[in-house]
């Protein structure tokens, strides 16, 4: 087929249809079931277990695996992304991290603390396959996409990300909450609603491979160099290298890269461990409330997040992006203290609509001030790699602190309070940054 022209309506909405494929990973995995698949699979009263020859809290080992997914991304990202430009063909990349992801997903089927070594590879790779794919999606916005419509498509991706993956979310919950209606039912090992959010993982890994097969059909190969040079394998870095130099030249571009990487390594820390920050600390009360609970209010997060991504953009549009995103900043500052004292579901559920109403904002915010900024260049996946390391190197430090205070204290709350320190300090950097964006 013909290529698409830059900035056509079809190529925009083939981009963003990407967000509705993979958002569901975010939602269901990283937020949602698994968080609850997790804590359920420990007796009760039981948070520890036995693992690298060392008794290790639940929560700090899944902080730490994670942790190391992200270390490994942001070292294979730039060397990867190199390559992409160079052979100018981003989509096979992005295709092989979306296949990776989707059956590691699928592979969480057979998730158990009796075989904790394998089921932490399939977490591990899920999570590879997820954040490693975004480093050629979002390479993608400046190509496809004019700076004037930047802001909206971004916002669009995130709004249709969290739309899809509400709807495979309440698919789910019903067949967590209705296993019988799916023919599921009790085994001696395990009861029905385990069960049930086995498949759930499983349809995260269908549903990601099958829905974004119509991104690939209309997202463009990337542009290709007229010479592939013989070290290609170390051209990532050779242009990590060149990106770096380029920032010295631009100030406004360094200096929000600076608080980005601040910010964002506290925004990331707090959504991937809510659900498991909910799961232990909040008194939910007996039976399947816990369940019900944290399902409910991860929905809320999501059903917020579409509104809340509209709004940022228009209120970027308004105020311009870097005020915008220091008011954001202020009220995730703020989210953070509250929570130190959140102990009833009432409290969670409130502290969940605040995180929904700013989570979406900042994150479509971030990614398109960033490509506001950017030179003149073909190298777009250079210079979103940059990017996509600078916020992996945040999310290794923020989840190795996090499980490590969690780990030496016993407790998340102390865990989430310190995170508040990263957001004080991003409204500081962002303060220094050019307001006419």
């Amino acid at each position: 087929m013909a290529q698409l022209e830059k900035g056509s309506k079809k190529l925009l909405n083939a981009w963003a249809f990407y967000d509705w494929a993979n958002s569901v990973y975010t939602l269901v995995i990283a937020s949602a079931v698994f968080p609850i698949f997790y804590n359920a699979l420990f007796p009760e009263g039981v948070t520890t277990i036995e693992v690298f020859g060392t008794t290790m809290k639940g929560t700090a080992l899944i902080s730490f695996v994670t942790a190391m997914a992200f270390l490994v991304v942001a070292i294979i990202s730039p060397l990867l992304s190199g390559i992409a430009d160079y052979a100018g063909n981003k989509k096979i990349f992005l295709k092989i991290f979306c296949y990776i992801g989707s059956v590691s997903c699928i592979g969480l089927y057979w998730f158990s603390l009796e075989n904790i070594y394998l089921s932490l590879v399939f977490y591990f790779f899920g999570l590879i396959g997820f954040w490693g794919s975004l480093v050629f999606y979002n390479s993608y916005l400046p190509d496809i996409a004019f700076p004037d419509q930047q802001d909206a498509v971004s916002a669009k991706g995130y709004s249709m990300g969290y739309i899809g993956s509400v709807i495979l979310l309440i698919i789910n919950l019903v067949m967590v909450m209705y296993p019988g209606v799916f023919g599921i039912e009790d085994t001696p090992e395990q009861k029905a609603e385990i069960i049930a959010m086995r498949y759930s993982f499983v349809s995260v890994g269908i549903w990601w491979i099958l829905f974004s097969q119509y991104s690939y059909y209309y997202l463009p190969k990337g542009v290709k160099r007229d010479k592939i040079s013989k070290d290609v394998l170390l051209n990532g870095f050779h242009e990590l290298k060149k990106v770096w130099a380029q920032l010295k030249h631009n100030e406004k571009l360094k200096r929000y890269l600076g608080s980005f990487f601040v910010y964002s390594m506290a925004v990331q820390t707090v959504m991937l461990v809510a659900a498991y920050f909910g799961a232990e600390e909040v008194e939910w009360g007996k039976g399947n409330a816990k369940q019900m609970g944290l399902i409910v209010s991860i929905l809320l997060i999501q059903l917020i997040a579409v509104g809340g991504a509209v709004i940022t953009s228009k209120l970027s549009a308004r105020y311009g992006n870097i005020k915008t995103l220091i008011g954001i900043n202020c009220i995730w500052a703020v989210i953070c203290i509250c929570a130190f004292f959140v102990t009833l579901p009432i409290h969670f559920y409130i502290t969940a609509g605040f995180v929904g109403l700013v989570m979406g904002g900042i994150q479509s915010l971030s990614r398109s001030t960033y490509s506001k900024f950017l030179p003149e260049t073909k190298d777009t996946a250079s210079f979103f790699s940059f990017y996509d390391v600078t916020e992996k190197i945040g999310i290794v430090i923020g989840m190795g602190l996090y499980g490590a205070i969690d780990q030496i204290f016993g407790s998340m709350r102390y865990s989430i309070v310190f995170l508040t320190v990263f957001f004080i300090v991003g409204i500081f950097l962002l303060l220094r940054v050019e307001k006419k964006s």
